[in-house]
């Protein structure tokens, strides 16, 4: 691994619709978190207090959720799909035959498609990263986690229109 931080993809409608959901975890769900905390507290015993562990459990998971915008934010590219010329590419769609079986997915982050019924991977994947860069019509194979060997064909290589 490189010290690099990925530069992620993101349409402007993904980014605000990200930057809000940062700003509202940020300010109105911390400040919620926080009252909901007060309360559970104030019940007594912390030990056996289910709805003080509770809250606590949202808390850590709505942290982990802002750093997480945090960086992707700060290191997203903004901007329209890039204009496909045939070429896998950050968000662009791909039609290929995997492993036998014909898919259409989005390259990139998941974020990108949210509200979509169109699969994503990332181009940190072992499919993401084995495409990234081919034509239409060139073949590879990748390692999958489980160590199989997998084909791939490009068929098509489209750009993503926000569907």
């Amino acid at each position: 691994m490189t010290g690099e931080a990925p530069v992620t993809f993101l349409t402007q409608d993904a980014y605000d619709r990200l930057a809000a959901e940062l700003e509202h975890l940020s300010t109105t769900g911390r400040e919620e978190i926080a009252k909901r905390i007060e309360a559970a507290r104030e019940e007594g015993d912390l030990k056996e207090n289910g709805g003080y562990h509770a809250a606590k459990d949202e808390q850590g998971k709505q942290e982990a959720r802002i750093r997480t915008l945090q960086q992707l934010l700060k290191d997203a590219k903004v901007g329209d799909a890039p204009q496909s010329t045939g070429v896998v590419e950050s968000g662009t769609v791909v039609t290929a035959v995997v492993a036998g079986g014909e898919e259409v997915f989005l390259l990139g982050n998941r974020e990108i498609a949210a509200g979509s019924e169109l699969d994503v991977y990332s181009e940190a994947s072992p499919l993401g990263a084995a495409i990234l860069g081919l034509k239409e019509g060139e073949k590879t194979t990748y390692t999958a986690p489980n160590g199989r060997e997998i084909a791939v064909e490009i068929l098509k290589v489209e750009t993503y229109s926000g569907q």
